[in-house]
């Protein structure tokens, strides 16, 4: 059973571990839909510096002491301009040279020296190739841009009706969702989110605090904040489970999960046997509604902060993360609640703010539709160092050697604990950008954008690269 997650764990050939089946199996074989689902697995991050752009929004906050990880000391960057050494930049030039003539002519890669401001390498670096989840990184900006980093989505159960006597609630309790992918049972949380995620039994201690103890009417999901289109473009919006891990709604459960219902009525059924097993009667439509206007607010639950949203995504690479981000744009500020809206307000950000103009369709990056160059990626990167925007991206991505989608990658080289980066894959597309700090004290931001050869050859490549760019010492011949 493979994760819903980044290709990049499949072409390594990560499973999810029997132990985590046996817990799934065993819940799903009680019946417990409140404390089931199936999902992914997340890692928490770690944290590198990346150098100070002309182009941020934010660019004017200047710190030189940031951790690169939550076991490592913080390091201290030189700050300074100069001309770059030429003393290791032949050596390190010719050996990305010939990593990316094995990657073959349709591969393209940008080295930027953010300490020295200076390119380091460029080979076909303009031409605009599919990102696949290094896309994540626009919508990851785009967020923090339009939401800032202390945003919460937020779910609710409202009544229309009224409470009688013996807590007999005449109506129905409408579960209204805002796109929270965290929202789920307080077992998969535990699992697959870090504890980080709100729980169906906390709206269930405030409805019982309300003096609810049954319910005439319905339990109805609400998940009206997006369209009904259950995937993405790569799938022709048909319900894409082997790379979403789950189902896109307004209103979801267990990342996702709809039991053979939408999403949203799913959400709704495990409520009510959430609150059926506290000694609340309820009952579940087995279709989704709208929450009337007049309808009372009764418990409310919300996510964690954006600044965690996006740590629970770039580390696992979650596409339905990434989907559900997009998807939160479109509803806030483009007009809709549609992945084609989303798309266009990340587009717009970047275009407006950064000045970049890579093909945008989706949040994940899954459509080959997506196009961006290894340069706009760098330029990206080079533009938020220094903002607080940047730094909290930084903190969202994983450590190149130790964790999430690049725990494989570089392993014994310089790059290993010194390099935090972003990973995109798609089937004969491999992608790997972010920040190095090098052995020469040196911040370096790339971009390596490998398409033709198999996952695992690329992979090897890109993991050579990183550990010559980590690598390099300008004082060293």
């Amino acid at each position: 059973m493979w994760l819903g997650l980044d290709r990049l764990t499949r072409a390594a050939r990560v499973r999810i571990p029997p132990a985590t089946l046996a817990i799934l199996a065993a819940a799903i074989a009680a019946g417990c839909v409140a404390g089931c689902g199936a999902g992914h697995s997340s890692t928490a991050a770690t944290t590198l510096p990346a150098p100070a752009g002309p182009t941020g929004k934010t660019a004017t906050h200047k710190h030189t002491t940031r951790p690169i990880s939550r076991t490592n000391k913080p390091i201290v960057v030189a700050e300074h301009a100069g001309p770059p050494p030429l003393e290791g930049m032949h050596q390190l030039r010719s050996e990305l040279r010939h990593e990316m003539a094995l990657a073959g002519r349709d591969s393209g890669a940008y080295v930027y020296d953010m300490t020295t401001s200076a390119t380091v390498f460029s080979l076909r670096a303009g031409t605009k190739r599919p990102p696949a989840s290094v896309e994540k990184l626009f919508t990851s900006v785009a967020s923090l841009s339009e939401l800032g980093p202390k945003a919460r989505l937020h779910t609710a159960v409202l009544g229309k009706g009224h409470l009688g006597p013996g807590g007999v609630w005449h109506g129905n309790l409408y579960l209204r969702g805002g796109g929270d992918p965290t929202f789920g049972s307080a077992s998969f949380n535990r699992l697959y989110e870090q504890g980080e995620g709100p729980t169906v039994s906390q709206l269930v201690t405030q409805v019982k605090r309300d003096g609810i103890r049954r319910v005439t009417g319905h339990v109805i999901g609400d998940a009206s904040l997006f369209d009904s289109r259950l995937g993405p473009p790569s799938s022709g919006f048909a319900p894409d489970l082997p790379d979403l891990g789950g189902e896109l709604s307004g209103l979801t459960y267990n990342h996702g999960a709809s039991g053979g219902l939408k999403p949203g009525a799913f959400a709704a059924h495990a409520l009510a046997l959430a609150l059926r097993s506290n000694h609340v009667w309820a009952l579940a439509s087995r279709r989704t509604g709208v929450t009337p206007p007049t309808a009372l607010p009764l418990a409310s639950v919300s996510s964690p902060p954006l600044s965690v949203l996006l740590r629970l995504m770039n580390v696992p690479s979650d596409d339905f993360f990434a989907e559900m981000l997009a998807k939160q744009l479109g509803a806030r500020f483009g007009g809709a609640g549609s992945t084609a809206a989303g798309a266009k307000v990340i587009s717009s950000v970047i275009g407006a703010d950064f000045g970049l103009h890579p093909k945008i369709v989706d949040g994940s990056g899954l459509s080959r539709k997506d196009k961006a160059s290894p340069l706009e990626v760098v330029d990206l990167l080079r533009a938020i160092w220094h903002t607080s925007m940047g730094n909290v991206l930084s903190r969202s991505m994983p450590t190149v050697g130790v964790n999430g989608t690049v725990a494989s990658i570089a392993t014994a080289t310089p790059a290993q604990g010194h390099c935090i980066a972003k990973t995109g894959t798609l089937d004969n597309v491999t992608n790997l950008s972010g920040y190095c700090h090098t052995a020469g004290h040196q911040l370096v931001a790339f971009a390596l954008f490998v398409d033709g050869p198999e996952n695992w050859q690329a992979l090897e490549l890109e993991g050579k690269m990183v550990g010559y760019i980590a690598g390099r010492d300008p004082a060293r011949p």
